[in-house]
């Protein structure tokens, strides 16, 4: 867990408040620190919230590979909140958790299929900056995938980009989701691969 936040959290009130306060508290057991601090404008709160909640709409890509890609893209970017996040949930729906936890290690863990690890570099190169996406990456995933369930992969992962670089700049932490449901913790990559990553 780091700090405070950069901007407060501001108090959540009104009616979608009140909503917000009570669906937080079910997914989540508290309300996230972060809420308060997009209440700051809620209705940039309430768009990134309708976005992710229409995006779980989506049927075509496999939720656990929804799910890895979301935290590659997410422990790419280095949003601490938004792993602890992603296994957090990963844990709540019922996904593989066992290898939820092994995504920040991926490249070193032998527990995913050649698939899975076509996502989540798939998902890491298209957080770098500039984009390491190639011809070849998307290639063999429309070949595997198809073209609707790659169109998803690529949305979601735009998605996990912007709202991680958001919670970094915003000094938004991770509360430990994971670790309050009793989770083992997140696998830490080798320096060595790090370094090489």
């Amino acid at each position: 867990m780091g700090g405070s936040a950069r901007v407060p959290a501001a108090e959540i009130t009104g009616l979608f408040g009140a909503l917000v306060k009570r669906m937080s508290r079910k997914m989540l057991g508290e309300v996230p620190d972060g809420a308060g601090v997009l209440w700051n404008q809620p209705a940039v709160f309430k768009d990134m919230m309708s976005f992710g909640h229409k995006s779980e709409k989506w049927k075509h890509l496999d939720p656990n590979l929804a799910t890895f890609a979301h935290m590659a893209a997410v422990g790419t970017i280095g949003c601490e909140a938004c792993l602890d996040l992603g296994y957090f949930m990963a844990h709540n729906r019922g996904l593989d958790e066992v290898k939820a936890r092994e995504v920040p290690r991926w490249r070193e863990s032998a527990v995913f299929t050649p698939l899975e690890r076509k996502v989540m570099a798939y998902a890491e190169a298209m957080c770098r900056t500039p984009l390491a996406v190639t011809d070849e990456m998307s290639a063999e995933l429309l070949a595997e995938l198809g073209a609707p369930a790659l169109v998803e992969l690529t949305a979601r992962i735009s998605a996990a980009n912007m709202a991680a670089r958001n919670n970094i700049a915003l000094g938004i932490t991770s509360q430990e989701f994971s670790t309050a449901c009793g989770l083992p913790p997140l696998a830490t990559r080798s320096t060595t691969v790090a370094s090489q990553a």
